[in-house]
């Protein structure tokens, strides 16, 4: 699954992600986040009115207000329930129809926000993720947009905000076997995920066709630059550093391959690369295709890469074993080893061979969760050695 989409925005009607995704005619939906968040929103309001909001209606990152029909909603002594049902969209999801179940009980004044995992919910067991071992799977986004609207629940109706959160997914642990999580070390269940809470329809097809129509489109508006992006956390990255229009943007999402082969038939004079970390080591380690079901973190490839950037063995081992590459990651650059740099040179390298010899500039930028740059290589042409 990709970051999310940009649905709105200037020029959004013209080109760029927003253009792309309407372009698909699929349509988008919800993340467990976006959902985790609607059940507490109502859960904490009954807690305060003794009445659940229904629908419920929360603000997502970029500003969207969708409002959530409850499919639970429970009150009794100290503790309400809300559950709101997942729609996924026309993107198949595992999660699609699963129930998010938001508990939420008062804690005395200063307890702050407590999350707790529910059942099918899982709990994180090595490190390499975003989230310490032993927390509950509810990624650090989801966090903060639960947070948020407890702040506003509290605000409307004179709440202190000191509430505990458990959040549940009925048969959560047993859709979870059919996602990574099991392989990573999320165990009991599923992860409350969504950068954006907002489900990016997934059709190959549709989509490879997409990006094509956005390169289109930015070569018709003379563009000369362009950037494919994994999702909106990369391209907030790409346009801090470059100051690109929305129409040079094509959310690449899985689909670096697509970029690639359509641009070395259609050329700009510069392209630039921009995603997480570890989809990115998949290009280095010439995969075309990014996604989890296709392709995954080569931490053997990881190591030899550490190596060749002056790792000592210990260290090789060590990346080898990684939980995750955001892990190995962690290692080089305890140790110095600017593990980052070579997976975006590599992986530089990697496009322009597929780009084969086509009159491209090929930049590549690696990105943390957050959008923190953590590997950047040089722009290099085709006759560049």
């Amino acid at each position: 699954m990709h970051e999310g989409p940009s649905m709105s925005g200037p020029g959004a009607g013209a080109g760029g992600r927003s253009a792309q995704l309407k372009h698909t005619g699929l349509r988008p939906g919800w993340t467990t986040g976006a959902c985790a968040t609607a059940a507490t929103t109502a859960a904490y309001t009954a807690l305060l009115t003794g009445d659940f909001p229904d629908p419920v209606t929360i603000t997502l990152p970029k500003g969207q207000t969708p409002a959530f029909a409850l499919a639970v909603e429970r009150l009794v002594g100290d503790r309400a329930v809300a559950g709101v049902v997942k729609d996924a969209g026309d993107d198949p999801d595992v999660t699609h129809g699963a129930l998010v179940r938001a508990t939420a009980r008062i804690l005395p004044p200063g307890s702050g926000v407590v999350f707790r995992a529910g059942p099918g919910v899982g709990t994180v067991t090595r490190p390499g993720l975003p989230l310490d071992v032993g927390e509950p799977a509810i990624n650090p986004v989801p966090r903060q947009m639960m947070r948020d609207h407890i702040a506003l629940v509290a605000g409307r109706h004179g709440g202190t905000g000191d509430v505990e959160i458990t959040v549940s997914v009925d048969h959560g642990e047993e859709i979870a076997r059919s996602t990574w999580n099991p392989r990573l070390g999320i165990l009991g269940g599923l992860s409350i995920l969504g950068t954006t809470g907002i489900v990016v329809p997934y059709s190959c097809s549709a989509w490879i066709d997409s990006i094509r129509r956005g390169v289109d489109v930015a070569r018709a508006a003379g563009r000369t630059h362009l950037a494919g992006c994994t999702g909106s956390t990369s391209e907030r990255t790409v346009v801090s550093l470059y100051d690109l229009p929305e129409d040079a943007l094509l959310d690449m999402g899985d689909f670096a391959g697509a970029v690639l082969k359509y641009v070395r038939r259609h050329p700009v004079d510069r392209l630039t690369v921009c995603g997480g970390f570890a989809k990115l080591s998949k290009l280095a380690a010439g995969h075309l295709d990014l996604h989890s079901a296709r392709s995954q973190v080569d931490k053997n490839f990881l190591a030899e890469l550490a190596r060749a950037g002056g790792a000592d063995e210990d260290l090789v081992a060590r990346v080898a074993s990684a939980n995750t590459g955001l892990a190995a990651l962690q290692l080089c650059a305890a140790r110095g080893v600017p593990l980052g740099d070579l997976v975006a040179v590599t992986a530089r390298d990697q496009a322009l061979g597929v780009l084969r010899g086509a009159p491209v500039t090929v930049d590549v930028v690696c990105i943390d969760r957050a959008g923190t740059v953590v590997g950047r290589s040089s722009p290099k042409g085709p006759r560049e050695d």
